[in-house]
């Protein structure tokens, strides 16, 4: 049963804390509503204030969906059907007024405007609650925080560092270095760890932990290089022992899997007493299940996943161009609907002469024939697949209003931040392996071991893609790519789909870095072409500081050739 007491705000609540975006120019309380005074009488008070803090950071930056299922499509392996702000960011087309980059700035910046008025306030309850209670309401706030900025760091680089509320007079502050912004959300999630519990009871599910903070913190450790750091809170986590990897890959994304042992941290969602819910099954859906198809996975994607001998496919015996699909790792069939297979109880296929098809489970009680609209809409997937990471048959009535928990972080993300940093540190051990070998062998995986005396470039090769195949359709790519310095390679080119009417003659090349090369596939020229994008490595490697920022506030400076 989901328990979401915590994502509840009351309206009181919501009207103060929006208030304090903003210091009053009269010295006086105002007329309606509550004053800073007022704030905060009793810890009911603080709870609701902590706990809105949930939902406040479940912001949708484009589509209804949640920020890390949007980030994939700008990255190789997916696109954004839809003309939008975030189509441009694929493109490499943007500017500092792309409303995408705008809605994620202005809501961060909410968070965190709400997190500091708790933080500069709740000292008039310390002595007057339970002082374990302040203290980890304290920590949450501060890791609500810590996480914001960490998001923000990723994104923008150096970002305005505001650690309490700013007033008229103060709101004008520069950048701070980006060093400066990943050192503070080093030390905020290392000093809320110590405060959080390792869990809670089945009303507060949702709620940070000592395990999300130290999560979070090795994330922003290994994506700013800080190797020890990240090998320091995986560790942590790693030897707390209460986190595993769920048996079924495919299940730890449904409804079945939202209490899964895997599971560190999540987005909370509830429809049944009309507070947030989010549309990602629309989005992801074929046609025939009443999706839109308008986030999809592209053909580099499908065909950089291995065979199940581990070997890449243009060099695995296992693999037939006849048959592409077969003898694949299996994470591809569980994270994209691939043609040939039921998906939302439909048959499945992007063949365009495929114009019927069997409708399996989908409002009838045996099989039928229907027409397929995955080969006549105009409007089908452009790729030829589908996304199935958050779509669940239980939101066959709600495609657009899932609430579906949307994981922020899990195990498996852990052991491979944990192998990363300890490889790039230098420090290749037997524990490297297994916390590879861990990922890869799941049950539901069960993909070859890797074998041991590995070079660091043979490893670093290995981890890089391990968490393509891994983490699809999470939002972890495009971050991933600029980590490694390989963005301008890899997103300068050609978004792919499957050939209309056939299958490639033979498999394109894969190279080291990931990179899906079809210059050597005999009828290339059939594929369908999405999109043409560039890469500016003078500029892309970071977002635009929003222009109405920068225009407001002359200490901010624009990041480099906006």
């Amino acid at each position: 049963m989901k328990r979401m007491c915590h994502i509840f705000v009351s309206t009181a609540v919501v009207f103060f804390i929006t208030l304090q975006s903003c210091e009053s120019y009269l010295d006086r309380k105002p007329l309606f509503g509550p004053s800073d005074e007022d704030y905060f009488n009793n810890a009911d008070e603080l709870s609701l204030a902590v706990s809105g803090l949930y939902s406040a950071m479940t912001y949708h930056a484009s589509d209804g969906i949640p920020v890390n299922l949007t980030q994939d499509a700008i990255s190789d392996l997916g696109w954004d059907r839809n003309t939008s702000p975030l189509q441009s960011l694929g493109r490499g087309d943007h500017d500092s007024n792309n409303d995408y980059v705008i809605n994620i700035w202005r809501e961060a910046y909410k968070v965190i405007g709400k997190c500091n008025f708790i933080l500069d306030n709740m000292h008039k309850l310390e002595g007057e609650m339970d002082m374990a209670l302040y203290e980890r309401y304290q920590a949450e706030t501060r890791f609500v925080r810590a996480f914001t900025y960490q998001y923000l760091a990723d994104f923008f680089g150096g970002v305005p560092l505001a650690k309490s509320r700013l007033t008229l007079d103060s709101a004008l502050i520069p950048k701070a270095p980006q060093e400066e912004v990943v050192d503070f959300v080093l030390q905020e999630l290392y000093e809320a760890a110590e405060m959080l519990p390792e869990s809670y009871g089945a009303a507060d599910i949702g709620r940070a932990t000592k395990g999300a903070a130290l999560a979070i913190r090795a994330r922003a450790a290994l994506n700013n290089g800080r190797w020890s750091e990240a090998i320091k809170s995986t560790k942590a986590v790693m030897d707390m022992e209460i986190y595993s990897l769920h048996p079924n890959f495919g299940e730890l994304f449904s409804y079945a899997g939202q209490s899964s042992q895997e599971i560190i941290f999540a987005f909370q969602y509830l429809r049944d007493q009309g507070t947030r819910t989010h549309v990602a099954p629309r989005a992801f859906l074929s046609r025939n299940a009443q999706g839109h198809s308008n986030k999809i996975p592209s053909q580099a994607l499908i065909d950089l996943y291995t065979c199940t001998d581990g070997l890449e496919i243009d060099e695995s015996q296992l693999y037939d161009p006849e048959k592409p699909f077969e003898n694949r790792d299996p994470r591809l069939g569980y994270t994209v609907a691939l043609p040939g297979t039921e998906f939302f109880g439909f048959q499945f296929e992007t063949h365009k002469d495929s114009t019927q098809c069997w409708n399996y489970a989908y409002n009838t009680s045996v099989p039928v024939r229907i027409g397929n609209q995955e080969a006549t809409n105009a409007y089908a997937t452009f790729s030829g697949y589908c996304w199935k990471k958050y779509v669940d048959f239980e939101d066959k009535d709600f495609v657009a209003n899932s609430e579906l928990n949307i994981i922020q972080s899990r195990y498996a993300e852990v052991l491979l931040i944990y192998a990363e940093a300890k490889i790039e540190a230098g420090e290749i051990d037997q524990s490297v392996y297994d916390a590879l070998n861990q990922v890869r062998q799941r049950s539901s995986v069960e993909m070859p071991p890797i074998a041991l005396d590995k070079t660091q470039a043979e490893l670093r090769e290995l981890v890089r893609k391990e968490r393509a195949y891994e983490l699809a359709n999470e939002g972890f790519r495009m971050v991933d790519l600029r980590r490694w310095e390989l963005a301008e390679k890899i997103m300068n080119g050609t978004v792919y789909g499957r050939i209309p009417r056939g299958l490639l003659a033979t498999a394109p090349k894969i190279d080291i870095d990931g990179f899906v090369d079809y210059s050597a596939v005999p009828n290339r020229g059939e594929m369908r072409v999405i999109e043409n994008r560039k890469f500016n490595a003078q500029r892309d490697y970071l977002w635009p500081i929003p222009n109405i920022e920068t225009v407001t506030n002359p200490n901010l400076e624009q990041n480099p050739n906006y």
